[in-house]
């Protein structure tokens, strides 16, 4: 790509990813994505082709990120402990900023007639990417045992009761009662687990 070098391009991607995340896909616009990027939109379009493109470029990055910091939430002994890092990770994800971003991916999941069947399929792929990595997680050792159901049926549960997680945050942006809800889920996907207290 012709002109991407004239700028830093992770800086770049940082500040256009936090335009997405805030305003949506819809109410973004390449005029939008230069202010924050600090480029000529001439620039942006000349480097990158336009605002589907960036979008992508800026979500690859999101999602490589998701997925690594999932990984590392999930890497525990016991289901209990590898699921409530979990939903810790998810949630803060979508509670950071002020005032809160709420979910990159339900919020452009919600938009998605706005958006061409190349982000639609992005969607798809990360959360089938997140759901073989919970399923992988919760089939190591003898882990399998501690739940309720398969390992990918434990997945598939955790990964749409994430996507109620972020509009029910939407709706309250209440972190708390975020994590007293996914402790309800544990307690039903890993049997016997005790209530935390705290």
């Amino acid at each position: 790509m012709a002109g991407v070098r004239q700028f830093d391009e992770a800086k770049v991607l940082d500040a256009v990813l936090d335009v997405f995340w805030q305003k949506g896909w819809r109410a973004t616009s390449m005029a939008d994505l230069a202010e924050a990027a600090d480029v000529q939109r001439g620039s942006l379009y000349h480097a990158y082709g336009g605002k589907e493109e960036l979008f992508l470029l800026a979500f690859e990055a999101y999602a490589t990120r998701f997925l690594d910091n999932a990984r590392t939430a999930l890497d525990k002994p016991r289901a209990e402990t590898a699921l409530r890092a979990f939903f810790k990770v998810a949630i803060a994800n979508m509670t950071q900023g002020v005032p809160p971003r709420g979910c990159l991916t339900t919020k452009t999941a919600t938009e998605v007639d706005g958006a061409g069947p190349r982000i639609q399929e992005r969607l798809r792929l990360l959360l089938d990417e997140l759901q073989g990595v919970v399923s992988a997680a919760m089939s190591k050792g003898d882990m399998s045992t501690q739940l309720s159901l398969s390992p990918k049926e434990t997945a598939q549960v955790v990964i749409t009761f994430t996507r109620g997680l972020a509009v029910m945050e939407r709706v309250y942006q209440n972190a708390p009662s975020l994590h007293r809800m996914a402790d309800a889920v544990i307690k039903a996907l890993v049997p016997n687990v005790k209530r935390r207290t705290s």
